[in-house]
Protein backbone atom coordinates (compact mmCIF):
# COMPACT_ATOMS: atom_id res chain seq x y z
CA UNK A 1 0.00 0.00 0.00
CA UNK A 2 1.54 3.28 -1.07
CA UNK A 3 0.73 6.19 0.93
CA UNK A 4 1.04 9.73 -1.04
CA UNK A 5 1.59 12.64 1.71
CA UNK A 6 0.26 16.22 0.25
CA UNK A 7 2.54 18.62 2.48
CA UNK A 8 0.78 21.64 1.60
CA UNK A 9 -2.10 20.07 3.01
CA UNK A 10 -1.08 19.08 5.95
CA UNK A 11 0.66 22.57 6.54
CA UNK A 12 -2.79 24.22 6.16
CA UNK A 13 -4.14 21.77 8.32
CA UNK A 14 -1.29 22.82 11.00
CA UNK A 15 -1.76 26.55 10.37
CA UNK A 16 -5.79 26.54 11.04
CA UNK A 17 -5.01 23.77 14.40
CA UNK A 18 -2.29 25.83 15.08
CA UNK A 19 -4.72 29.36 15.41
CA UNK A 20 -7.40 27.35 15.97
CA UNK A 21 -5.83 26.42 19.78
CA UNK A 22 -3.94 30.01 20.00
CA UNK A 23 -5.30 32.55 22.17
CA UNK A 24 -4.90 36.18 21.72
CA UNK A 25 -3.35 38.86 24.01
CA UNK A 26 -3.93 41.75 21.94
CA UNK A 27 -7.76 42.27 21.23
CA UNK A 28 -8.36 45.38 18.24
CA UNK A 29 -11.78 46.65 17.89
CA UNK A 30 -13.41 48.75 16.07
CA UNK A 31 -16.34 50.90 16.32
CA UNK A 32 -17.61 50.18 12.52
CA UNK A 33 -16.26 47.48 9.49
CA UNK A 34 -15.77 50.43 8.00
CA UNK A 35 -12.44 50.85 10.10
CA UNK A 36 -11.13 48.21 9.29
CA UNK A 37 -9.33 49.86 5.81
CA UNK A 38 -7.48 52.01 8.83
CA UNK A 39 -6.28 49.08 10.87
CA UNK A 40 -4.74 47.15 7.99
CA UNK A 41 -1.20 48.51 9.10
CA UNK A 42 -1.04 47.65 12.36
CA UNK A 43 -2.80 44.22 12.16
CA UNK A 44 -0.21 43.16 9.31
CA UNK A 45 2.07 44.31 12.05
CA UNK A 46 0.84 42.07 14.66
CA UNK A 47 0.91 39.26 12.22
CA UNK A 48 4.83 39.58 11.10
CA UNK A 49 5.44 40.24 14.94
CA UNK A 50 3.46 36.76 15.77
CA UNK A 51 1.08 38.44 18.06
CA UNK A 52 -1.67 36.76 18.80
CA UNK A 53 -5.15 38.84 18.45
CA UNK A 54 -8.43 39.20 17.58
CA UNK A 55 -10.29 41.49 16.04
CA UNK A 56 -14.12 42.18 16.79
CA UNK A 57 -16.56 45.24 15.52
CA UNK A 58 -18.33 47.08 18.55
CA UNK A 59 -19.90 50.64 19.14
CA UNK A 60 -20.37 52.33 21.74
CA UNK A 61 -23.04 53.91 20.95
CA UNK A 62 -25.31 50.79 19.35
CA UNK A 63 -23.67 47.85 21.18
CA UNK A 64 -23.10 49.26 24.54
CA UNK A 65 -23.86 46.12 26.51
CA UNK A 66 -21.45 43.98 24.48
CA UNK A 67 -18.49 46.64 25.36
CA UNK A 68 -19.11 46.22 28.85
CA UNK A 69 -19.46 42.47 28.38
CA UNK A 70 -16.10 42.50 26.37
CA UNK A 71 -14.35 45.16 28.61
CA UNK A 72 -15.49 43.56 31.64
CA UNK A 73 -13.89 40.26 30.84
CA UNK A 74 -11.14 40.72 28.17
CA UNK A 75 -8.58 40.35 31.32
CA UNK A 76 -10.20 37.02 32.48
CA UNK A 77 -9.46 35.76 28.88
CA UNK A 78 -6.00 36.92 28.93
CA UNK A 79 -6.07 39.79 27.18
CA UNK A 80 -2.95 42.06 27.98
CA UNK A 81 -3.57 45.46 25.64
CA UNK A 82 -6.54 46.88 23.63
CA UNK A 83 -6.54 48.44 20.34
CA UNK A 84 -9.90 50.27 19.78
CA UNK A 85 -10.12 52.03 16.95
CA UNK A 86 -13.19 54.90 16.34
CA UNK A 87 -14.03 58.17 14.04
CA UNK A 88 -16.46 61.04 15.00
CA UNK A 89 -17.31 61.38 18.43
CA UNK A 90 -14.85 58.68 19.06
CA UNK A 91 -16.23 57.24 22.94
CA UNK A 92 -15.35 53.71 22.56
CA UNK A 93 -11.61 53.84 23.91
CA UNK A 94 -12.32 55.59 26.80
CA UNK A 95 -15.62 53.59 27.72
CA UNK A 96 -13.34 50.20 27.16
CA UNK A 97 -10.62 52.27 29.31
CA UNK A 98 -13.47 53.37 32.29
CA UNK A 99 -14.08 49.50 32.79
CA UNK A 100 -10.64 47.63 32.12
CA UNK A 101 -7.08 47.88 34.13
CA UNK A 102 -5.98 46.64 30.91
CA UNK A 103 -3.73 49.71 29.05
CA UNK A 104 -5.69 51.11 26.14
CA UNK A 105 -4.55 52.82 22.87
CA UNK A 106 -6.85 54.66 21.17
CA UNK A 107 -7.06 54.95 17.10
CA UNK A 108 -8.60 58.01 16.02
CA UNK A 109 -10.05 57.11 12.98
CA UNK A 110 -10.68 60.39 10.15
CA UNK A 111 -14.19 61.38 9.23
CA UNK A 112 -15.99 64.48 8.42
CA UNK A 113 -14.50 66.84 10.86
CA UNK A 114 -11.10 65.50 11.05
CA UNK A 115 -9.90 66.50 14.70
CA UNK A 116 -13.09 65.41 16.67
CA UNK A 117 -12.27 61.64 16.77
CA UNK A 118 -8.27 62.99 18.20
CA UNK A 119 -9.73 65.48 20.90
CA UNK A 120 -12.72 62.69 21.83
CA UNK A 121 -10.01 60.17 22.46
CA UNK A 122 -6.81 62.65 24.05
CA UNK A 123 -8.88 64.41 26.20
CA UNK A 124 -9.78 61.82 29.17
CA UNK A 125 -10.36 62.74 32.47
CA UNK A 126 -7.94 61.79 35.52
CA UNK A 127 -7.71 57.49 36.49
CA UNK A 128 -8.91 56.87 32.79
CA UNK A 129 -5.79 57.22 30.55
CA UNK A 130 -6.04 56.22 26.79
CA UNK A 131 -2.94 55.98 25.13
CA UNK A 132 -3.64 57.59 21.53
CA UNK A 133 -1.96 57.41 18.47
CA UNK A 134 -1.91 59.55 15.91
CA UNK A 135 -5.09 60.12 13.52
CA UNK A 136 -5.23 56.37 11.43
CA UNK A 137 -1.95 55.72 12.82
CA UNK A 138 -2.68 52.05 13.24
CA UNK A 139 0.56 51.02 13.20
CA UNK A 140 1.66 52.80 15.54
CA UNK A 141 -0.57 51.64 17.80
CA UNK A 142 0.84 48.08 17.16
CA UNK A 143 4.14 48.96 17.50
CA UNK A 144 3.19 50.36 20.82
CA UNK A 145 1.26 46.85 21.95
CA UNK A 146 4.39 45.27 20.94
CA UNK A 147 6.31 47.18 23.03
CA UNK A 148 4.00 47.28 26.02
CA UNK A 149 4.03 43.09 25.87
CA UNK A 150 7.77 43.31 25.44
CA UNK A 151 7.55 44.43 28.70
CA UNK A 152 9.19 41.37 30.95
CA UNK A 153 9.49 39.25 27.61
CA UNK A 154 13.28 39.11 26.19
CA UNK A 155 11.84 37.35 22.91
CA UNK A 156 9.49 40.28 22.16
CA UNK A 157 11.78 42.90 22.90
CA UNK A 158 14.32 41.16 20.37
CA UNK A 159 11.68 41.25 17.79
CA UNK A 160 10.49 44.72 18.93
CA UNK A 161 14.14 45.56 19.00
CA UNK A 162 15.09 44.37 15.38
CA UNK A 163 11.86 46.21 14.16
CA UNK A 164 13.12 49.39 14.99
CA UNK A 165 16.92 48.84 13.74
CA UNK A 166 14.89 48.01 10.46
CA UNK A 167 13.86 51.27 10.07
CA UNK A 168 17.23 52.39 10.78
CA UNK A 169 18.38 50.54 7.29
CA UNK A 170 15.47 51.35 5.77
CA UNK A 171 16.43 55.24 5.91
CA UNK A 172 20.18 54.67 5.07
CA UNK A 173 18.97 52.85 2.05
CA UNK A 174 16.90 55.84 1.50
CA UNK A 175 19.22 58.15 1.89
CA UNK A 176 21.61 56.20 -0.35
CA UNK A 177 19.33 56.18 -3.33
CA UNK A 178 19.02 60.16 -2.91
CA UNK A 179 22.81 60.37 -3.77
CA UNK A 180 21.81 58.89 -7.68
CA UNK A 181 19.24 61.69 -8.02
CA UNK A 182 20.82 64.89 -9.82
CA UNK A 183 20.15 68.01 -10.19
CA UNK A 184 21.96 70.97 -11.68
CA UNK A 185 22.84 72.60 -8.40
CA UNK A 186 22.50 69.77 -6.15
CA UNK A 187 26.16 69.72 -4.19
CA UNK A 188 26.00 66.48 -2.86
Amino acid sequence: MIIIVNITAICVFLQKFIRKNMNPIVSVIMGSTSDLPVLEKGLAFLDEMEIPFEMNALSAHRTPELVEEFARNAQARGIKVIIAAAGMAAHLPGVIAAMTPLPVIGIPVKSGMEMDALFSIVQMPPGIPVATVGINASLNAAILAAQILAVGNPEMMKKVVDYKEGLKGKIAKANAELKDIHYKFKTN
